[in-house]
């Protein structure tokens, strides 16, 4: 049982170690960090997102010094995970009120792992 303990821990060590290698810090060097912020919106809210709606959400960010990275939304266009960079969570959330965007939750990701 030793023996197969040592060698799970090893293939463990042979997997996680490259992945490992391959990571990224994400916050940069003018300390700018990186956050997923989770949305739920009602059904039809994100069918108004034009051109117009993205500046102006982008020049309210630019206020707290926050860039809206990209989103990904479910099919429905209820939920949303949105990658930002800002530099701290506080801004974060200041540029969602000043957006009147709702947040269910902001998480810091602050390491990029690779698949390659």
């Amino acid at each position: 049982m030793k023996t197969l303990t040592v060698i799970a821990a090893w293939i463990f060590v042979a997997v996680a170690l490259p992945a490992i290698a391959q990571t990224q810090p994400a916050a940069t060097d003018d300390g700018m960090h990186r956050y997923v912020v989770e949305r739920t919106f009602p059904a039809g809210a994100l069918d108004g997102l034009d051109a117009a709606v993205k500046a102006k959400v982008n020049a309210n960010n630019a206020k707290y010094h926050v860039h809206w990275l990209m989103s990904y939304a479910n099919a429905a266009k209820t939920k949303t995970y949105c990658i930002y960079e800002g530099p701290n969570e506080s801004a974060i959330r200041s540029a969602a009120t000043a957006n009147a965007l709702p947040i269910d939750s902001i998480t810091e990701v602050p390491v990029t792992l690779l698949p390659k």
